[in-house]
């Protein structure tokens, strides 16, 4: 239930659990399709019920790298950024698996920040977590060197998957970490090389998570 998933959902009136039950609907978005694509639309205040989505931002020479992961029950709140005009982040975010999100629209979200101290610092507080994930990835960017990131991500992939034997291909590695297919190659046939993974067409097994922890 969307109760359930929104935490402060006891904490509003119950005009504005009314107002919300009747406004926000679902919607289900297959795997690779776009929610948002940040070109000055606002979709409206994302809530995931099922399946998995990727908030990314793209370079001028059209390269991808992942911001951040949003998982079940987590909310996406780029998605409607118009509603802070202090805020600009061109961001994309897709559905890496297929996915039903609820949708609370903008302008009822932002009447909602008006009206309720609850609401507002809500939002307030996912937005810091949110700038977090962008620092944290600066920091991953500037100061580790790319075979830890790899092995960080593939640590990563092992914990949302719950499985050893991951179908990525390089290209999609290079694309969350926002760098060239050539270079994620030579990092996977270096694992390879050191009995960590074992490669087959688009499918990447860990054989080593020990190794792979002590390299991120």
């Amino acid at each position: 239930m969307f109760a359930d998933c929104f935490p402060i959902w006891e904490r509003l009136t119950p005009a504005w659990q009314d107002r919300l039950t009747a406004c926000m609907y679902n919607k289900t978005f297959k795997k690779g399709e776009i929610l948002y694509n940040g070109s000055g639309n606002c979709t409206g205040l994302l809530i995931i019920k099922t399946g998995q989505l990727r908030a990314y931002i793209l370079s001028e020479e059209g390269r991808e790298i992942t911001i951040y992961r949003l998982l079940e029950m987590d909310m996406c709140l780029f998605s409607a950024s118009c509603i802070m005009n202090s805020v600009r982040f061109d961001i994309t975010v897709e559905a890496e698996k297929d996915s039903q999100v609820w949708i609370i629209p903008a302008e009822i979200y932002r009447q909602m920040m008006e009206e309720s101290v609850v609401v507002a610092n809500y939002t307030n507080e996912i937005m810091a977590s949110r700038f977090s994930d962008v620092m944290w990835l600066m920091e991953q960017i500037m100061w580790k060197s790319m075979d830890r990131r790899v092995a960080a991500f593939l640590l990563e992939e092992l914990s949302l998957e719950g499985q050893m034997r991951l179908k990525l291909t390089h290209e999609e590695i290079a694309n969350h970490l926002g760098t060239h297919r050539e270079v994620i190659t030579r990092m996977l046939r270096y694992f390879q090389s050191e009995g960590i993974i074992r490669m087959s067409r688009g499918v990447v097994e860990v054989l080593d998570t020990k190794r792979l922890q002590q390299m991120q």
